[in-house]
């Protein structure tokens, strides 16, 4: 199902008090200098859908907020989002500052924020994920899961349901009262969004895997994929749902005084972790160049993309990749381009050099992005 956004209005947002951008739907490169506001504009798009987008950051931190004032304005991002040229308006944002919960709307109306992604999926690479095989497993975690969200909405829900419940558990464990009964109501909860939780990675990381190995040569290296978690490999041995989550209580329920000891859960899918090995070098990816890893990890992203453009019945994802041309070669770089084009995927890309978007000219829409605002350029 081909997606784009063809309008995009901010207010309020980061820096920019007013902005708005006729889209074509094509690949888009934002260029401009450091600090100039190209990541608040991704981080704009980001926000289309649940969650709290690229950064991670408050609702209320995203609010414009001049010297002197204390706290971030109210903020808004307004869209209209084409599925197979059928055009849909969406927006987001608080509607007081301060607020801690976003408003949601679909052609004026309110709607839940899980609603956004039946409309569009988004895949998003960023600066801070370039050290993403040298960090902790946490941000793999949240890149996989970023990957496995894209086709599998639902999986979001099951995440935040499971993270909840194990708050209240922990809080249960470490101040009481350890109630047996509202601990195994819990762990119950628990281990019910855990088992799906694992599901749906292990199917996600199969089919990445199959993705990337029909892919052929490429400029981008090939991948070996593991989920180094149990209960992922419990899912990818081909463990049915009730077997693990069965399994999964039991285990929580048994490490009661131990997670009570060291103030966090030791067991569950939140411990898991993603392994990357570069194929032709056999060797892991933290071991690998930087340029290297940033291909790995673009690999996976345009797997995952490829595999969801072919699907007839959900969005195919936008993409949004801040500051990753400057990490490829002329070759990958090219080779992206191409892929994205391949694809027909809508791809917001930034750079702070015009020149690294030579390949893209004549195929894409091209932004220059300022103090004084955006600017349109010549892509002919």
């Amino acid at each position: 199902m081909r997606t784009a956004l063809t309008h995009l209005t901010l207010t309020d947002f980061r820096s920019y008090g007013r902005a708005e951008i006729a889209l074509s739907g094509a690949p888009v490169f934002l260029v401009g200098p450091n600090g100039a506001g190209k990541t608040n504009l991704l981080e704009a798009v980001s926000l289309l859908t649940p969650g709290r987008g690229l950064r991670n950051v408050a609702l209320a931190e995203v609010g414009r907020r001049l010297p002197g004032e204390a706290q971030g304005r109210a903020w808004a991002v307004a869209a209209v989002v084409e599925q197979d040229g059928e055009p849909a308006r969406l927006g987001t944002g608080l509607e007081s500052p301060g607020s801690a919960r976003r408003t949601v709307r679909l052609e004026g109306e309110p709607v839940p924020p899980g609603r956004l992604a039946d409309l569009q999926r988004q895949v998003w690479l960023t600066p801070a994920q370039d050290r993403l095989f040298l960090e902790g497993a946490g941000d793999r975690r949240r890149f996989f899961d970023r990957l496995v969200f894209a086709a599998l909405p639902t999986h979001a829900a099951h995440a935040s349901a499971y993270e909840k419940a194990q708050r209240e558990r922990m809080r249960l464990l470490t101040d009481g009262p350890a109630d047996p009964a509202w601990l195994s109501a819990l762990e119950a909860r628990l281990a019910e969004s855990g088992a799906l939780m694992a599901e749906a990675r292990a199917r996600t990381l199969c089919a990445l895997q199959e993705e990337i190995d029909g892919r052929g040569e490429r400029p981008f290296p090939q991948a070996r994929l593991s989920l180094t978690g149990e209960w992922e490999k419990m899912a990818g041995a081909g463990a049915e749902i009730a077997e693990i989550e069965a399994r999964l209580a039991r285990s929580l329920a048994a490490a009661r005084e131990r997670d009570a000891a060291a103030g966090r859960a030791l067991t569950g899918p939140h411990r898991g972790d993603l392994a990357v090995i570069h194929a032709e070098k056999d060797r892991p990816a933290a071991e690998c160049s930087t340029g290297e890893q940033k291909a790995l990890i673009l690999n996976l992203i345009l797997a995952q993309s490829a595999r969801l453009s072919r699907a007839e019945s959900a969005p195919n994802p936008i993409l949004l990749l801040d500051e990753v041309a400057a990490h490829l070669d002329r070759r990958r770089r090219a080779a992206l381009f191409d892929e994205i084009e391949a694809l027909k995927l809508q791809a917001f890309l930034t750079g702070t050099d015009e020149h690294l978007f030579e390949d893209l000219k004549g195929r894409a829409q091209g932004v220059r992005v300022d103090g004084s605002g955006l600017a349109y350029l010549d892509t002919e």
